[in-house]
């Protein structure tokens, strides 16, 4: 029961110090954003076509009719969702560190607060941040593709959208195991990145990619039907495992570290 009060409570904190510092404003304009860019950037193809077609003939290149579906939509999507999680994993790399070289935690601690409640607290508002987030741009993308277009046309798009989600669950969890040991957020991130970096590597060797997180992110053969969502259970499976296990792993490693 203590644990649960405490992780309520350093929950609740955590969240309004994202909304007091401007945080949390700033990332739903980015993700509402990144959703209305998607559909819109689909719209605006055949018109800056149109509008280049002068100077790309003159180049020797013919501009032919383009006919714009909802799964040009959903492939932006699919483009600019990295770079989403990109800015989340940025603002949130400190979340640990900057508590723990300020000493903010140490009054907390000396009056009964457990450590793991803290690790555990941030965790669940970075991954609060991060799925509110991702969904409110999937929202957004699949409203306006079904309006302008029909979002029927594009196969497994919403179990493509789980899978890279579920990434993003795995690169939030390696911030946390991260936090656990390092000293800065440079030097989480550049964890973070390493995994990140190591996984489209290992990416490249045949079979073994097809076990990997970094399979998820490959939305392309999902979408247009030539995968099945059954093709990615394995991938789907160790990325949950691998996510457990570090936030696992983070928790001596926490109890352990020297404020």
């Amino acid at each position: 029961m203590k644990f649960l009060r405490n992780f309520v409570t350093f929950t609740g904190k955590e969240l309004l110090e994202l909304h007091r510092s401007g945080r949390l404003l700033l990332l739903t304009i980015l993700f509402t954003a990144f959703g209305v860019m998607n559909p819109a950037m689909a719209k605006l193809t055949p018109w800056l076509l149109r509008t280049m077609s002068d100077s790309l003939e003159a180049s020797g290149i013919t501009i032919t009719e383009v006919n714009v579906t909802a799964m040009d939509s959903w492939v932006q999507f699919f483009k600019n969702m990295p770079m989403a999680m990109l800015l989340v994993l940025v603002m949130f790399g400190g979340i640990f560190t900057s508590e723990y070289s300020k000493g903010t935690l140490i009054p907390l601690l000396a009056k009964g607060l457990r450590r793991n409640a803290v690790s555990a607290a941030k965790t669940f508002a970075m991954l609060l941040v991060w799925s509110v987030g991702y969904l409110l741009s999937y929202g957004v993308t699949f409203f306006y593709s079904d309006y302008y277009w029909d979002n029927s046309a594009v196969k497994n798009y919403a179990f493509a959208a789980f899978g890279l989600w579920l990434f993003g669950v795995l690169l939030v969890c390696s911030i946390t195991f991260f936090s656990s040991f390092a000293d800065s957020a440079a030097q989480v991130l550049l964890g973070t990145g390493g995994v990140y970096f190591v996984l489209y590597l290992l990416g490249a060797v045949g079979k073994v990619r097809e076990y990997l997180p970094s399979y998820l992110t490959r939305s392309g053969e999902l979408l247009t039907g030539q995968a099945k969502p059954s093709d990615y259970a394995a991938a789907v499976c160790v990325t949950a495992v691998a996510s457990i296990v570090l936030l696992i792993a983070s928790i001596p490693l926490t109890a352990k570290r020297r404020l």
